[in-house]
């Protein structure tokens, strides 16, 4: 068992045919167990295993760090309480664990691509593990497709990093970026993993969402609007109605945006992104004197330096 921080892959044979090739990804396996609820199981991996620290996590999951201590002290206990063995699962077990190992890669990425904190946008070490572990992942179960989609979504957000900044480190949104910087060759293999005939799933979906916005043209905001309903549709997740309402205003009008947003603070404990979203589409609505109010609720809460520069400037831009 294990019950501190520091995680030792467990002893397997060197010859053993069945043993994950990779002791990082043995170690995610193994401590996602499928006797801890999905959300304890990834949290306790990524504070383990991928070393992210407790307000990293809580931000992740959108909860207060001290929920999240309390989540992680019950798991540890839960684990000391029911013996819960600290081994590799066989590979006929890997099935029951999938889930929360992708959960994991996942959100690890996500804080590799917009750090949660500090003084850095992007966390490369981080980005860069995740797709190593989702293609390793890929390689063992190449007829999972949501392994298959989440490697071709990291792939396809990671190829944009050198476009993200500007010369002096600033934020550069999607729309100003200068697409010739972008990696191709990343955004081909990318799109080569989800031509395959595939039901919908969270990261297939969210992958062709990625995709649609790498057209040579632009960002394909009606198709990204009716993905993000099936997303919606599939998940219930108040973030995904979040990010459906940028992309109905992007499709429509700033109004049919704002109009998703009702409802949602009382669903969704992140004051901060629901405000960024909701002050831009109050600026491109002509609400300007809304939209600053609603941009500094989000500066108030901003935590990354980037981000806290960028909201800096945008409000500055719309009082003036």
């Amino acid at each position: 068992m294990f019950l501190e921080s520091e995680a030792t892959v467990p002893a397997t044979e060197p010859d053993d045919p069945d043993a994950l090739p990779d002791e990082r990804l043995a170690l995610i396996f193994t401590c996602c167990h499928p006797a801890l609820a999905m959300e304890a199981r990834v949290a306790l991996t990524l504070r383990l295993v991928a070393g992210l620290a407790t307000p990293e996590i809580a931000r992740l999951f959108l909860v207060s760090e001290s929920t999240m201590a309390a989540r992680l002290t019950r798991a540890k206990r839960k684990i000391a309480a029911a013996r819960i063995p600290f081994r590799e699962p066989l590979p006929s077990e890997r099935g029951d664990r999938i889930g929360g190992v992708l959960a994991v890669v996942y959100l690890l990425f996500t804080e590799g691509y917009a750090a949660s904190s500090g003084e850095r946008l992007m966390r490369d070490d981080l980005a860069e593990e995740a797709i190593r572990l989702g293609s390793l992942i890929h390689m063992l179960l190449p007829d999972e497709s949501e392994a298959a989609s989440l490697l071709a979504l990291m792939r396809f957000q990671h190829a944009r990093r050198d476009a993200r900044l500007d010369d002096q480190g600033g934020l550069v949104l999607l729309a100003d970026q200068d697409r010739s910087r972008w990696r191709h060759d990343e955004i081909d293999a990318a799109n080569a993993l989800i031509t395959r005939p595939a039901p919908d799933g969270p990261y297939r979906l969210q992958a062709m969402i990625a995709s649609a916005h790498c057209g040579a043209t632009g960002s394909n905001w009606p198709a990204i609007a009716l993905l993000y309903a099936r997303l919606e549709a599939l998940t219930g997740s108040p973030v995904v109605r979040l990010n459906r309402a940028v992309a109905v205003a992007e499709a429509e009008h700033p109004a049919a945006g704002l109009a998703l947003l009702e409802g949602l603070d009382a669903r969704l404990r992140d004051d901060r992104r629901i405000a960024l979203v909701r002050g831009e589409l109050l600026a491109r609505a002509g609400r300007t004197d809304e939209a600053v109010a609603a941009l500094e609720r989000a500066l108030a809460g901003a935590t990354n330096a980037v981000e806290r520069q960028h909201l800096e400037k945008r409000i500055a831009t719309l009082s003036a």
